[in-house]
């Protein structure tokens, strides 16, 4: 047997195995690195979080990745390149990461990598008959495991397609996995750039399990910020709350056949992006607003399709309890609307149940991959775009 395969099963038999999780979201704030501790598979998964940082992306990397990212025509020969540039700058991160935290690359078991998101398109989207869902994440993850000396899965997404899912959200499995709880009704709210959320039942009945992305969280706010204010993202809010919501302009904004479609559904950047915001001021005749003044409007817009979406599922009283998690957590602006609109909602974060929030993405890949590793499908019975599969690709070191 080769000698790697050997050490896949030997590492796959721990009692305990240490999972570097990675995750880099279309916000693309940096590489997120969380060190878990996982005993267990299936409902009786065990994980601890050990060790977490965000690899701070410079700009020239981040620039690099918007150059190919979210568009239909971009540079064939530099997404060929960045497939192989995001490996090797992810591998450099994760290895200044353990240096940094005093744990030899070989203490560590596996990484699970998500990758780079450069295009979704279910099909939803593209409209195109003889064309199935797509998605795609770059960086490679032969060239992580050969870089960090660590079995590495990667390219998760794939194996949903291929299934019948639109290969989001995967927070699902992730989150009956880690969050269920028997006699306690939970709703995980991920605001990252795209927001979703994952209902599990107190029955812990895994075919009555819900999970969909709703619409944008903060894609567009950070892409005005980007180009408006050369920021990032509106820290605290500021932006925001220096402006005035627009009605005209939020009806316009949310005067989309996406919000019409059944659950569950996934949707993009591919979407939501600026060209998306200047159709909706041409239609509202909102061109002439202020910056601030379309910060504001923004806001209001995910926290009104945040709090659609979730009246829609539990009624216009839902009494959900909500752990939130993801960037859009940080906005206090949303985060008091999401509130101000679902008054009978209780909103926590899932540092409530032990996972910090800013981690939650990446740990959720890291109980991907030990269920790839050591667990089975779950039953999630026939669910449209839940599949009953493990995911990810693996990646010998030599």
């Amino acid at each position: 047997m080769n000698t790697q395969i050997e050490k896949l099963y030997s590492k796959a038999g721990k009692s305990e195995r240490f999972i570097i999780g990675l995750m880099s979201g279309t916000s693309m704030d940096g590489l997120d690195i969380a060190l878990c501790s996982v005993k267990g598979s299936g409902a009786g998964t065990n994980i601890r979080v050990l060790k977490f940082k965000t690899g701070d992306y410079t700009d020239d990397f981040r620039t690099k990745i918007k150059a190919i990212f979210s568009k239909k025509e971009v540079d064939l020969q530099l997404v060929c390149l960045m497939n192989e540039h995001i490996a090797n700058i992810h591998a450099q991160l994760i290895n200044e990461a353990l240096k940094e935290w005093g744990i030899r690359n070989e203490d560590v078991d596996f990484i699970a990598s998500h990758g780079q998101t450069i295009f979704h398109a279910p099909k939803s989207l593209h409209q195109l008959a003889d064309y199935p869902n797509g998605t795609l994440q770059i960086g490679d993850g032969d060239h992580i495991a050969i870089k960090t000396g660590i079995i590495t899965l990667s390219d998760f997404r794939q194996k949903h397609l291929a299934a019948g899912g639109e290969g989001a959200p995967l927070a699902v499995y992730g989150d009956y996995l880690i969050f269920s709880e028997a006699g306690e009704d939970r709703v995980m709210l991920n605001i990252g750039g795209i927001a979703n959320f994952t209902y599990l039942p107190g029955s812990t009945d895994a075919s009555e399990i819900f999970s969909t992305d709703v619409g944008p969280g903060n894609t567009l706010m950070d892409q005005y910020m980007q180009k408006h204010f050369n920021h990032f993202y509106d820290k605290n809010a500021t932006v925001a709350l220096a402006g005035k919501f627009n009605p005209r302009l939020l009806s316009a904004l949310l005067n989309c056949s996406f919000f019409d479609l059944d659950f569950p559904k996934t949707t993009g950047p591919e979407l939501f992006n600026l060209e998306y915001l200047i159709e909706a001021q041409a239609k509202s005749s909102t061109t002439a607003l202020c910056k601030e003044d379309v910060m504001a409007t923004l806001c209001h817009f995910s926290a009104e399709t945040i709090a659609n979406a979730i009246k829609r599922c539990f009624g216009d009283e839902a009494k959900a309890q909500i752990f939130m998690s993801g960037g859009g957590m940080h906005n206090p602006l949303l985060v008091q609307l999401l509130k101000s609109k679902l008054p009978f909602c209780k909103f926590l974060t899932t540092a409530d149940l032990n996972i910090n929030p800013d981690a939650k993405e990446a740990v959720l890949f890291a109980v991907l991959a030990n269920e790839t590793l050591c667990g089975k499908p779950i039953d999630f019975g026939n669910r449209q775009g839940v599949p009953s599969v493990c995911m990810g690709k693996i990646s010998l070191p030599t």
